[in-house]
């Protein structure tokens, strides 16, 4: 899943280079998305709720 986080934040940073910013915003949109349900994964396994056995 980071692996499609970076591919994503490359995608945004250079269609931002070349003046697309709606396709920018769109993959920086799913960038954070994936961000976010990253963080509350390990969140969930430095609580104990979710074990990765």
């Amino acid at each position: 899943m980071l692996r499609w986080i970076i591919i994503l934040l490359i995608i945004a940073a250079a269609a931002s280079l070349l003046g697309m910013p709606a396709l920018a915003g769109a993959a920086a949109l799913g960038a954070r998305i994936l961000i976010g349900i990253v963080l509350i994964i390990f969140l969930l396994m430095l609580l104990g709720v979710f074990a990765v056995t």
